[in-house]
């Protein structure tokens, strides 16, 4: 049989390593993503692929029964099962039910008035929007057994590792344990669990079905973007034709079953589902699937197999399926997935072929029906439709053979959307039976271009079955809920969901929820080295989201003319990173082993003066840096800390953005983890203050949306020559060595990344790591130089420090008047092109187009590599009397590549 990953993997190059049973296990598929083009697309999740419901079941039971062995039956008995929507909410139900003894909880996108919120978060890398947690007993997280959390694919870990780190905070526990379908972690992500576990002091166990990884080779990303963009545009609407002779049985009307779904009975695991309540489902099944064979009827009458199994119907009226790899639409060829899916049945059963097809997170109430009627002797297969847009392509060697398309039918709080079901047309099945609870039994589901339409166009019998939506009543433990009626859309009208807003408006007005622990938003975790920066992992945690596998980088005059054009903000794309001649690498050490130790007594003023004004009883300083030069200073307070005083400070390295503020889900994730009175603000130096000022007015904004007070905008720098704040080193402007260099001297960091398509309103700021330039980085060696020479400055920082606990440091704000003048005098008539101080004239030459160098007279100890790589540049150097600084840096204002040379040097002068 031909692999479903092969189509991608001969065109991209892409490979599954791993356990032997991998392939049968996973495909792959393509997807537009610009964090990640590949989908392994599982064959036993019954998510994108129809696959057996006991295959499918039997996959989760198997791991439950791992976890239970695992355990024991008395910590089993303490344990709560905790599954991700959407993909995951039948596998982590399954998983509970191989583990018998525990109740189940699955997370989700749709809130419920009248039921509090006792977390929610947002999965990085993925489609998703925000999920929320939803217990209908606000007691069901806060035990202290076991917490175990199912997702169907364990990679970097960081979805199922934030929310562990958001509810230990709030209710710790000893023990976790991980299960997926597949361990697909890379050797950079391995020892992360280990870490984390070490971290928060607790256990944390994973048990998987197969584990393996995917090698991606160079330029997959970009590779894998054009593809999709081929076979998209090859895809032409009109080649879809209307519905042919073989579907005159799909236009009928479908029919509607009445399950008799047990009353109060929930639909799955949104509120909570006990071993209980799993007991009177097992219960009712038989009879439920008796009714659904009932309505099925003879759904094979009438019918030729050869018409739906081997040639695919014309398209729905409003189907939009995926393309085919010969350009073709994939629901107008006869397209069958290949058997190793188990997308495409057999007829050795002899009766109708049927699909049982679940909603988007209803997939568990669909999938026991499933087996209800395969225990019955049907041949059915199961899967469920999906907010997940993927690439179709007709070919048996692509996961995603065709693709059917239809709009949202239960009125999402994140608005109106287009949901897809994979597979499903062209598979020949001879009935399918659409399972959705009453909330999305709408008038968009039975309009001409809604789901019944399209399963209608390529299945002849369609039958649909509604499950009561579960509603809790307020009273929390071991009330019963209600159940909203499903006898047809009127039922559904009066309760179908709105906006949370608007569900949080009616929850006031009418029912008054039990309240849950206030939680906030479980953001990602902080990233840390060796799977994100060369720094070790206790120095710094980054509130950043990796964008290594994404292309940035822009040729410096591209940039600069973007920039001042105003076509890009700086923050949208990436400098080239610099690399060092061997001249200026020498340059580096030499400065670095003359001014290691004043830098390190800079490095114990600003902490001694850190820790004598904001340490209070029971609080300790959390140092934040603003990525990323701040960082390697923040690193450098927390270990004189160390040093000195025997403190642990939490690090952390968030971004700002010049004109767009701080990160404010950073700040959200530091509240949440942290008394925001306790955080300081870290940078390397100060220029003219523009970052000083933006940090503030950034701060006075989140406070004001977010009702969240106490974070302090004043920064703590090493130098301070602009005199912009209070909290600094010294006020001289020298050169501090890590200024020279780039992301080679900052833990192998890019500058922070601020892009619409990238960085979504709940994600954080983006960042890469350039792993490839490990044999340059001298991040540690720099950190390491100036740490040894801590203890000879030790009475110097002591007289420092008491000096200015006494001195008045009010500032002056002079290197911001200073920049004010210089702009004038030279015709720039813009602030933000005069970069006054050694680091950021340092980062002129480095990123931008520099116009000239204006260098202080006498200033030559602290200049020679600014010196140097103006000469590489071509860059003119002019000394000035009377300049606050030791040097400022000119951007070439009015840049074009008309008016500067590629070197950057000025050919015109505006």
């Amino acid at each position: 049989m031909v692999w479903t990953g092969t189509w991608v993997a001969e065109r991209l190059g892409v490979e599954l390593i791993g356990d032997e049973a991998l392939p049968d296990l996973l495909g792959l598929a393509l997807r537009r993503n610009p964090k990640r083009a590949h989908l392994l697309v599982s064959s036993v999740l019954g998510k994108h692929v129809p696959q057996r419901p006991s295959v499918v079941y039997g996959s989760g039971l198997d791991l439950g029964r791992r976890v239970r062995a695992l355990l024991g039956d008395e910590e089993a008995a303490r344990s709560v099962v905790l599954g991700y929507a959407e993909t995951a909410t039948a596998l982590g139900h399954a998983v509970a039910d191989g583990l018998g003894l525990a109740p189940y909880l699955h997370s989700t996108r749709r809130p419920v008035a009248g039921v509090a919120r006792a977390g929610g978060f947002e999965e990085s890398h993925s489609h998703a929007t925000s999920h929320l947690l939803l217990p209908e007993d606000p007691k069901l997280l806060a035990g202290d057994g076991p917490l175990v959390l199912v997702d169907d694919e364990f990679s970097t870990g960081n979805t199922v590792l934030n929310t562990v780190r958001a509810l230990h905070e709030r209710y710790p526990r000893d023990r976790y344990v991980v299960v997926a379908l597949v361990d697909m972690r890379s050797a950079a992500d391995l020892g992360r669990l280990d870490a984390f576990a070490a971290e928060i002091g607790a256990r944390v166990d994973l048990i998987s079905g197969a584990a393996g990884t995917v090698r991606l080779p160079e330029g997959v990303l970009e590779k894998g973007q054009a593809l999709v963009a081929e076979h998209e545009r090859a895809y032409d609407p009109g080649a879809v034709s209307a519905p042919g002779p073989t579907t005159a049985r799909g236009g009928q009307e479908h029919a509607r079953v009445a399950l008799d779904w047990p009353e109060d009975l929930p639909d799955g695991g949104r509120h909570g589902f006990t071993p209980d309540q799993r007991h009177r489902l097992e219960t009712a099944l038989p009879a439920m699937a008796a009714r659904i064979t009932e309505a099925l009827g003879d759904a094979a009458a009438g019918t030729e197999r050869g018409a739906t199994a081997g040639a695919l119907p014309g398209s729905a009226v409003g189907a939009r399926p995926g393309p085919s790899a010969g350009g073709r639409s994939a629901s107008a060829v006869g397209a069958q997935p290949g058997s190793t899916t188990g997308a495409q049945p057999d007829s050795s059963a002899g009766g109708p072929r049927v699909l049982v097809l679940g909603f988007e997170e209803l997939m568990y109430a669909p999938l026991r029906l499933g087996t209800a009627l395969e225990e019955a002797g049907h041949d059915v297969r199961y899967s469920t439709t999906t907010r997940s847009p993927v690439l179709a392509v007709d070919d048996p060697g692509y996961a995603i053979r065709t693709r059917l398309v239809f709009p949202a039918h239960d009125d999402p709080a994140d608005g109106p959307g287009e949901r897809y079901a994979y597979n499903v047309a062209g598979a020949g099945f001879d009935a399918v039976v659409l399972v959705v609870d009453s909330t999305a039994d709408t008038p968009a589901l039975h309009a001409p271009d809604g789901l019944l339409a399209q399963l209608a166009a390529h299945i002849p019998r369609v039958v649909l079955a509604v499950v009561p939506s579960y509603t809790p009543t307020a009273e929390g433990t071991g009330a019963t809920g209600v159940t909203e009626a499903a006898g047809g859309t009127e039922a559904t009208e009066v309760t179908r969901l709105t906006e949370a807003t608007e569900a949080t408006e009616a929850t006031e007005a009418t029912t008054e929820a039990v309240e849950a622990p206030e939680r906030s938003s479980m953001l990602p975790e902080p990233l840390r080295g060796p799977a994100f920066s060369s720094y070790a992992p206790e120095e710094v945690g980054w509130l950043l989201q990796d964008l290594s596998d994404v292309e940035l980088e822009a040729p410096t005059e591209e940039r600069e003319e973007a920039i001042q054009s105003g076509g890009a903000h700086y923050a949208e794309s990436l400098p080239v990173e610099y690399q060092p001649s061997d001249r200026y690498q020498e340059l580096f050490h030499a400065a670095l082993e003359t001014s290691a130790a004043r830098i390190a007594r800079a490095v114990g003023t600003v902490t001694e003066t850190v820790l004598a004004e904001r340490e209070r009883p029971g609080h300790r300083p959390v140092l934040v840096s603003l990525a990323r030069a701040g960082t390697p200073v923040g690193v450098l307070m927390r270990r004189w800390a160390q040093a000195r005083h025997g403190l642990d400070l939490p690090h952390y390295a968030v971004s700002i953005v010049r004109g767009r503020g701080i990160d404010a889900n950073a700040l959200r994730w530091l509240a949440a983890h942290h008394d925001p009175a306790d955080v300081v603000f870290v940078d390397g130096w100060t220029g003219k203050g523009a970052i000083t000022r933006e940090l503030a007015d950034a701060i006075k904004e989140f406070e004001a949306a977010e009702g969240v007070t106490g974070f302090d905008p004043e920064i703590a720098v090493l130098a301070d020559p602009g005199s912009c704040v209070r909290t600094y080193g010294t006020r001289e402007d020298f050169l501090i060595p890590s200024a020279c260099l780039n992301s080679t001297v900052s833990g192998l960091i890019s500058r922070t990344v601020l892009r619409a398509d990238l960085v979504g309103p709940n994600d954080f700021h983006g960042g890469k790591f350039y792993r490839e330039l490990a044999g340059v980085d001298v991040s540690r060696a720099f950190l390491d130089a100036v740490a040894a020479r801590f203890e000879e400055v030790g009475a110097a920082v002591d007289a420092d420090v008491k000096e200015l606990l006494a001195a008045d440091r009010t500032p002056t704000w002079e290197g911001w008047a200073a920049v004010e003048r210089i702009s004038e005098e030279y015709g720039i008539h813009d602030v933000n092109l005069v970069k006054p101080g050694v680091g950021e004239t340092t980062r002129v030459l480095l990123r931008r187009v520099p116009w000239k160098i204006l260098a202080k007279r006498g200033a030559d100890a602290d200049l020679a590599h600014v010196r140097l790589l103006a000469e590489q540049r071509g860059v003119p150097v002019e000394v000035v009397d009377e300049l606050p600084y030791s040097c400022v840096g000119l951007i070439h204002p009015q840049y074009t590549r008309g008016a500067t040379g590629a070197d950057g040097k000025a050919v015109v002068s505006q």
